[in-house]
């Protein structure tokens, strides 16, 4: 256990989220769920029982500092690795592996979203612990799967080899293809086949594999960190990151090594997984009246309404007539409305509210 790491990503701001979800406060610094404790709260919690409060690296936006302090009070300064500049995904780990290179060349990592649900933690537990005990015997990306019951466009998704790679694993697989978001009539075909699985987002790797990975498919990124990782540490470390995020490509995980990786596998589990990414992904997992509405708010009355999430403060009062499957949401004076199946377009009314209204109201 000493030697496993957590690093958790927490600078995105959740725009799909929004209302609720601000550039000031997104989603994974909010209870959306109401459980009295935030996605990051739910986040760290969840992995404290497989890696010491010690080992944990959040990386999150230099504006959310403050919030992460706030809620993991038990992390100590250095362990919030701050990001100038949003630069996607690749970025922040080579940051945090090369963080960890200095604590501990035999680390592994586990790498995961901030704003996951995860319903049955003890199952997650255990194939986390499978997955870890199988990257430190093996040079390997492992990413964990979930098994799809939906043709879901939202998701990305892992095709896989049918021949078994571990044979202490049954659920191990090794990763054939990526394929991010499809359309609905290719998710349909990917569900038939029974090859292809949802795309997690966490995923684990010994640090010696992940740095290896980085100089063989994304070398510039890798040498422009290693370069610096004698400055890590010193009060010449956030210079050093501001200049080397002004010069990093914007790239994913996924797309810069993971789609390129020959030594990818994947982990297939049920542990009642969901990223939370969307309102409707919200609408899913949340308990329904008997017409289908998902209702927070202590003042919402609903008259003739079916399929609808409504989430209103519970300082306003609101009356809804009539509406069947739509998004009803309000936050900070800001009223959104929007049907269930058009909420694709919430980032384009986002862009189009910063365009005519300014920054203040997203």
């Amino acid at each position: 256990m000493a030697n496993n790491f957590c690093v958790i990503m927490a600078g995105g701001v959740g725009s799909r989220f929004w209302p609720l979800s601000r550039t000031a406060r997104p989603k994974q610094f909010l209870d959306i769920l109401g459980t009295g404790n935030t996605f990051l709260q739910q986040t760290y919690d969840r992995f404290l029982e497989i890696v010491p409060k010690e080992n944990f690296l959040v990386v999150t936006n230099a504006l959310y500092q403050h919030l992460v302090k706030e809620q993991l009070p038990d992390i100590r300064d250095e362990q919030i690795l701050l990001e100038p500049l949003r630069r996607n995904t690749a970025p922040c780990l080579a940051y945090a592996a090369n963080k960890i290179a200095l604590i501990d060349p035999e680390a592994n990592l586990i790498v995961t979203p901030s704003d996951h649900l995860i319903l049955k933690e003890d199952e997650f537990h255990k194939q986390v612990r499978n997955g870890l005990d199988f990257v430190s015997e093996k040079e390997a990306l492992l990413t964990l799967g979930i098994k799809p019951n939906r043709p879901e466009t939202g998701y990305g998704y892992i095709q896989v080899k049918r021949k078994k790679e571990f044979h202490n694993l049954e659920n191990l697989y090794k990763v054939k293809t990526f394929t991010e978001k499809p359309n609905e009539e290719m998710a349909k075909i990917f569900i038939d086949s029974g090859e292809f699985y949802w795309n997690s987002g966490i995923f684990i790797s010994s640090l010696s594999t992940i740095l290896e990975s980085f100089q063989q498919h994304l070398t510039e990124i890798a040498l422009r960190f290693e370069h610096g990782r004698k400055k890590m540490n010193t009060p010449s470390e956030e210079p050093f990151i501001r200049k080397t995020y002004s010069e990093c490509q914007a790239i994913s995980i996924d797309y810069g090594i993971m789609e390129k990786a020959k030594n990818v596998y994947v982990l297939t589990a049920d542990f009642g997984w969901s990223d939370l990414g969307t309102w409707g992904s919200l609408y899913e997992n949340k308990e329904k009246d008997t017409l289908g509405n998902v209702v927070r708010g202590d003042n919402v009355l609903l008259y003739d309404a079916e399929n609808c999430i409504v989430d209103i403060s519970k300082e306003k009062m609101a009356v809804i007539h009539g509406l069947d499957g739509f998004i009803i949401a309000e936050s900070n004076d800001t009223l959104m409305i929007c049907r269930r199946e058009d909420e694709d377009q919430i980032k384009k009314f986002v862009t189009d509210v910063r365009i005519k209204k300014g920054d203040s109201l997203v």
